[in-house]
């Protein structure tokens, strides 16, 4: 998913105990839900989707220069994930990064957002991954992968 340099990617996971946040989870805010699209100026919309106790999600670089996914389990307020980046143009394992993280559910001053912590597998480093949810966007998590860079692009009108 994202490295304190810039990685990303997931699929699944449990708690770890490397991240300061997310220990403890807390009651999920009132009337909320994971389920959203979720913008941070590196890692581009992480579109998300809630069912049950697990989430998955995928996004791409605001760069358009790689794609990833996750997948993890709530828990109240927090989602413990692993994460899977894939590097545009790169064959091969080499294009490929992976690692766990976790999420904390937060309401912001203006929206709901996520304070998150990442890192790369088989590294003690530890990333951080801050994201805002967006009003009014429809979540695709289908509509990135890696068939087309150009792909679940949205302009910056619909970033609030």
């Amino acid at each position: 998913m994202l490295v304190a340099s810039g990685l990303v990617a997931g699929c699944g996971g449990g708690p770890d105990s490397k991240f300061a946040i997310g220990a403890k989870a807390g009651d999920m805010p009132e009337g909320q839900t994971w389920t959203g699209v979720y913008f941070n100026p590196v890692y581009g919309y992480l579109h998300m989707s809630e069912e049950g106790t697990n989430v998955t999600a995928r996004w791409k670089r605001a760069n358009g220069s790689a794609w990833g996914e996750l997948s993890g389990t709530v828990e109240g307020n927090v989602v413990h994930y692993t994460w899977k980046e894939h590097q545009y143009g790169s064959v091969g394992p080499s294009g490929n990064s992976k690692g766990t993280g976790v999420f904390v559910y937060k309401m912001g001053e203006a929206a709901p957002e996520l304070d998150g912590q990442y890192s790369l597998e088989g590294s003690d480093s530890v990333g951080q991954w801050h994201c805002v949810k967006q009003n009014n966007m429809k979540v695709d998590v289908g509509s990135i992968n890696g068939d087309n860079p150009e792909a679940a692009s949205p302009t910056q009108d619909a970033w609030h």
